[in-house]
């Protein structure tokens, strides 16, 4: 996300973690585990609690991604120049300081091509469901898709015909990530765009990697992310000459990996694209307003 005023909570700091450690798009497979020292033979209850929430999401998660769509789907779709789409959503979730429980929902609508805000809402919610490692969708998810559902209960007009997400689509461990998750549960189209190489399937962020970012010139120059399986798990793109740091972008559901980059690209002004960055914003902002308490007194929104 775009740098702001708001300290991160304890679950940011998590997350960015794991960012360093497996170059992960959205940081979102990090392990907040506590070393405790344990007699032999001995189970820590809350680790045992974790183990069998992980077990039933991995089956749940299993049976999400047997629904995934990996093709255009749109009849906007069909045009590079996407002739058709209006509405373009981005969401994110930001928490204020000392507090991982707690987080503000956004989600932003976005005239297409234009870019104008045209919707946007704000809401505290409630996280309830536990950290578990790769599965942050599990417990962000539910938030952001009661968010989609209030709108489409108070203006079908706005509803975004596509979302941008911060994180990765079928770039996961489990080819199944943040953006797979989102787009299956509302049946939207969906993107996942992260800032960070997540290093599966032979996928490194060693020296040829680098180098591959060096050949990126100008905005638009762009490479494939081939894991070992010869599968294409998505893109590198740079997405604006004025940032020389590529994004990656990855097809979370209802959307071509063509049709995804091509889209991302004509949504950046910076080197996020707008929707995810002004859902950012906003929620960043109004935790700024509502919880100044929790607010540093360095830096400056994005």
């Amino acid at each position: 996300m775009e740098s702001a005023a708001v300290v991160e909570s304890p679950e940011e700091a998590k997350l960015a973690t794991l960012e360093e450690e497996e170059s992960g798009a959205r940081g979102i497979e990090n392990e907040a585990a506590v070393s405790v020292k344990q007699e032999p033979g001995s189970v820590d209850e809350e680790e045992e609690m974790r183990l069998e929430t992980q077990a039933q999401w991995e089956s749940e998660q299993s049976q999400l991604k047997s629904h995934v769509i990996t093709g255009d789907t749109e009849e906007w779709q069909r045009n590079p120049g996407f002739p058709g789409l209006q509405r373009v959503g981005g969401v994110d979730l930001s928490f204020i300081k000392g507090d991982d429980v707690n987080a503000c929902a956004s989600l932003v609508v976005l005239s297409y091509p234009g870019l104008e805000v045209i919707y946007e809402e704000c809401q505290m919610v409630c996280l309830t469901a536990p950290y578990v490692a790769g599965f942050l969708a599990f417990r962000e998810v539910p938030s952001l898709v009661k968010a989609i559902e209030r709108l489409q209960e108070e203006d079908t007009s706005l509803m975004p015909q596509v979302l941008l997400v911060d994180g990765n689509g079928i770039l996961h461990h489990r080819g199944f990530g943040f953006a797979c998750h989102l787009g299956v549960l509302t049946g939207l189209p969906c993107v996942g765009v992260a800032k960070n190489l997540l290093q599966v399937d032979g996928l490194e962020n060693n020296d040829r990697h680098k180098e591959q970012i060096r050949e990126l010139q100008r905005g638009g120059d762009r490479f494939c992310l081939t894991g070992s399986t010869g599968n294409v798990l998505g893109m590198a793109l740079r997405s604006c000459d004025k940032s020389a740091k590529p994004i990656y972008v990855s097809v979370g559901h209802k959307i071509s990996l063509e049709s995804a980059v091509l889209l991302v690209g004509s949504c950046c002004k910076y080197r996020t694209p707008e929707p995810i960055r002004q859902a950012d914003i906003r929620s960043r902002e109004y935790i700024r307003k509502n919880f100044p308490e929790h607010v540093k007194t360095e830096g400056q929104p994005a």
